[in-house]
């Protein structure tokens, strides 16, 4: 009995203590518990949403509608306008437009616009992605500071991350000075970004407005260089320092305009009239690139028949060897509807560089340029033609050569500025390429001319000739001056020579080139030839990197 009840004497104890339990009660008391939300909860909830949406506004006015104006006077578009003339409708995708500059000097707290002095994110061109930075003129001219840094490299890290191509839209006063060091670290971090996704992923620079200083070194690191002709410039030190340092009186547009880059110093690769015939050239040009080193150059569908005979070619190279012809002749009729994007068309007109389709795959297109200095190989068409071929190998481009070299350029100025170091880079970027190489001798392929245009020796994939072909270590005339020294029938052994040599048939013979073709068939040979290439796999072997002579 007694161990039932201390058995029993928990459970009553619990019965006593459940029969307290009310849920209804406990659920009135939790009511009344509540703590009803402050009064001006709400109030702050909708003052913050006013407050997103005021500074949303403002970050789209920029600097302000009188400095939009001022822009507008100047032929130029704003930050934002640019942008949404390059992207597709509706595609851009903006990141950071709520950062403000972190400076405190020269009373610059007082004056902070939101997204700062640059915009940046992604968009679509043609349903393809892309990463843009936008400077904005409006606020504080563009000017650098270390924000406005940090969003350019945010986007780039993305933009490798991902596998997508960046373009820059600089318009810009330069570092901005009230930051001092902050704003010179920010443009190393940018150059630093430029140099990571070099080879990665294409790089765009468009200038539509000043570069100068520090500034001008993001775009020289970039793939491609445009401007914009009488409101770009791209200078390291203005008409004002080099008035002062060297007495020299020039104005800003002989200094670093459209003109001068594009012309005299190779810094830009082309200039267009205005903002928007800019930005619609930038548009048709992101479709020959791929978005990554990881992509095959992009292809399309093609109305123009793979096959397609070109009859012109038959008569294009005129019978007297030493008669200039256009190589663009040549270029034309070849490609996908006579589509050819040439690059630098007004620097290094001797050599011809540029992007064309074939069978609807996008083709890097090399060529000597008989019209000028009869083709031959300069200290100029040597580094444009190399940077041009190394970009087609960094991303997976084809290459196609057409070739009509008398040989390198002679001449005292040509020795002492160091024709021997830069004729070596495009040897260098040839020989080092994997990508698919063909290549068409015209005419001319004399001298160690003939091996740097993606010769077999090379590594060439497929190199044909034209019955006009002569590969040879020189012309007739300079081999029989120095063959047959002192003799008096110098005529009979020109003749001799160019009856021996004048023809393609010592490198056929020899294995250095495929086939002997008709210059009608040019097309069909090598859009059959990149279908059988598209396969390929070379590999060079292991280094760090290549010491290229620089």
């Amino acid at each position: 009995m007694y161990a039932m009840r201390v058995f029993l004497r928990p459970l009553q104890g619990l019965k006593s203590r459940s029969s307290a339990f009310n849920p209804l009660s406990c659920s009135a008391r939790c009511q009344s518990t509540q703590v009803s939300p402050p009064p001006d909860s709400v109030a702050q909830t909708l003052s913050v949403r006013h407050q997103i949406d005021a500074r949303r506004r403002q970050s789209l006015i920029g600097g302000g509608q009188k400095r939009i104006d001022t822009q507008h006077k100047k032929g130029k578009l704003t930050a934002r306008e640019r942008i949404h003339v390059l992207v597709d409708p509706g595609s851009f995708v903006e990141y950071d437009a709520f950062v403000e500059h972190t400076c405190v000097n020269f009373g610059m707290e007082n004056e902070k616009y939101p997204g700062d002095s640059v915009v940046t994110g992604h968009g679509q061109i043609n349903g393809r992605t892309v990463y843009i930075f936008s400077q904005d003129f409006t606020v504080f001219g563009g000017s650098l500071s270390s924000i406005h840094a940090k969003k350019i490299c945010k986007i780039m890290d993305q933009a490798i991350l991902v596998g997508a191509p960046v373009i820059g839209l600089n318009d810009s006063g330069g570092a901005r000075i009230q930051e001092g060091v902050d704003s010179l670290a920010g443009y190393a971090d940018i150059f630093q970004r430029n140099v990571l996704a070099s080879g990665v992923v294409p790089q765009i620079s468009l200038i539509m407005g000043p570069c100068a200083g520090g500034a001008v070194y993001s775009p020289a690191l970039t793939d491609f260089t445009f401007m914009v002709r009488d409101t770009s410039y791209l200078f390291i030190t203005g008409p004002d320092v080099v008035k002062q340092v060297t007495g020299e009186v020039v104005t800003q547009e002989e200094l670093g305009g459209a003109k001068t880059h594009t012309t005299v110093s190779g810094v830009a690769h082309r200039a267009f009239d205005n903002d928007v015939d800019a930005l619609l050239n930038v548009r048709s040009f992101f479709n020959f690139l791929p978005l990554s080193n990881t992509d095959a150059a992009p292809k399309r569908a093609s109305v123009d028949p793979w096959e397609r005979a070109v009859p012109s070619l038959d008569t294009v190279v005129p019978l007297q060897s030493t008669a200039a012809y256009n190589m663009l002749d040549v270029i034309g009729p070849i490609v996908d509807e006579s589509d050819f994007f040439e690059i630098m068309p007004d620097y290094a007109k001797n050599i011809i560089v540029g992007f064309a389709r074939m069978n609807g795959r996008t083709v890097g297109i090399v060529g000597n340029q008989p019209k000028v200095a009869a083709g031959c190989l300069d200290i100029n068409a040597s580094v444009k033609g190399a940077r041009f071929v190394r970009f087609c190998d960094s991303f997976n481009i084809p290459l196609i050569t057409f070739v009509d070299v008398p040989g390198f350029l002679p001449g005292t100025s040509q020795e002492y500025d160091g024709i021997i170091r830069h004729g070596a880079k495009i040897l260098y970027a040839y020989a080092e390429a994997t990508v698919p190489k063909i290549t068409v001798i015209t005419r001319k392929a004399y001298g160690g001319a003939y091996d740097v245009m993606s010769s077999k020796h090379l590594r060439g994939d497929i190199n044909y000739a034209w019955p006009t072909a002569e590969v040879a270590v020189m012309g007739a005339k300079g081999a029989v001056a120095i063959i047959h020294r002192g003799s008096k029938d110098l005529a009979k052994a020109e003749a001799d020579y160019v009856e021996a040599f004048g023809n393609p048939f010592p490198a056929a013979n020899r294995g250095f080139i495929d086939d002997i073709i008709e210059p009608h068939t040019t097309r069909y040979r090598i859009n059959r030839d990149l279908d059988l290439l598209q396969s390929k796999k070379s590999v060079n072997p292991w280094k760090k990197h290549g010491n290229i002579p620089l």
